[in-house]
């Protein structure tokens, strides 16, 4: 029951992240320039919280995942060893092994790295480069033009790359999800340098946001109203999908330009939540889920269970680490308190 609400956010939320993260690193760049310094704290900022998740968050998702495909028996400190170990033997099928350690959901992080060390490199060579990109960007996308071009880029990157390179989250070998989420993280940097742009969002807010809700309703009909299976129907989908992924994140940018365009203490608190809360989330639907599953509860009440103890836990995880100091840069906490 939840699934189509689910699909109403799941095709451009990521997107929007590196939008968002790609604005933020362009202000730190300007901030402090494309030094040493700024990427030692940029590290800081993303390393340090991957590394406490795959050796402390991560290992009960896996700890659990191998207790459920594999039938293993063994207790958790005894899994840790395997893990921390690398080891190699819980295998799907002959060269489909689970790999240990891993990263799962914190995939985002060794991404968004990633993209800042190579924007920062292209910005030591060629300082103007942004500012470039901003003004062609501007230049490119007014009126109509800023929901077409942007869709036409994802829907041909989703026909061309998908199908020959699926999503991995390994980094190395993920070209089709480069192509997407490296893009929106370099228009976001983009974005940072051109102040004029946004005004654009805002005016195409409306439109974009009935284009991204008939994208979703066509998708989550299926059947009854697409044409068959077949390349025909790859086409349709592939277009549906990247015209709800694209026009969401203009209507949400659109919208946000108008009315959220300020500051207050709900955001400020929200802001330093927001990494925590990443961090956490995954292991406690799953550990939540595990652990009510003995007790066959309806679908709705463990659905509420589940999705409510994620939240508040979640939340005692960020109350809890940015009231510890040595903690909060562990669990991503900024050292600037909350007001």
């Amino acid at each position: 029951a939840p699934e189509p609400w689910m699909r109403l956010v799941s095709p451009w939320r990521m997107d929007l992240l590196f939008v968002v993260s790609g604005a933020a690193t362009a202000f730190m760049l300007r901030a402090r320039g494309a030094t040493g310094a700024m990427l030692r704290a940029r590290a800081r900022r993303l390393l340090l919280p991957l590394l406490f998740g795959v050796l402390v968050v991560v290992p009960p998702q896996s700890w659990l995942e191998v207790s459920a495909k594999f039938g293993y028996g063994g207790s958790y400190l005894e899994f840790l060893r395997l893990y921390l170990g690398a080891y190699g033997g819980f295998c799907f099928a002959p060269g489909r092994c689970l790999v240990l350690p891993t990263w799962n959901h914190l995939w985002f992080l060794p991404y968004l790295f990633f993209y800042t060390v190579v924007l920062w490199t292209v910005l030591r060579v060629w300082p103007a480069m942004l500012d470039r990109l901003a003004g062609r960007w501007t230049a490119s996308t007014s009126g109509a033009a800023l929901l077409w071009w942007p869709l036409l880029f994802l829907c041909l990157t989703r026909l061309l790359l998908r199908a020959r390179f699926p999503d991995t989250h390994a980094l190395v070998d993920d070209w089709f999800a480069h192509s997407q989420y490296a893009a929106m993280f370099v228009l976001g940097a983009a974005l940072a340098r051109a102040p004029a742009a946004w005004t654009r969002f805002a005016d195409q807010r409306w439109l974009a946001l009935v284009l991204a809700l008939a994208g979703w309703f066509l998708l989550i009909q299926g059947p009854a109203v697409l044409p068959p299976d077949g390349p025909v129907m790859a086409a349709v989908r592939a277009a549906l999908f990247s015209l709800q992924q694209w026009c969401a994140i203009v209507a949400v940018l659109g919208f946000a330009r108008l009315h959220l365009n300020h500051d207050n203490s709900v955001r400020r608190y929200l802001t330093q939540a927001v990494f925590p809360l990443y961090l956490l989330h995954q292991t406690l639907i799953i550990v939540l889920a595990w652990s009510l599953r003995r007790w066959h509860l309806e679908p709705p009440m463990e659905a509420a269970l589940i999705l409510s103890g994620t939240v508040l836990l979640s939340l005692a995880g960020f109350e809890l680490a940015r009231r510890v100091g040595w903690l909060r840069p562990w669990m991503g906490v900024s050292s600037s308190p909350v007001r």
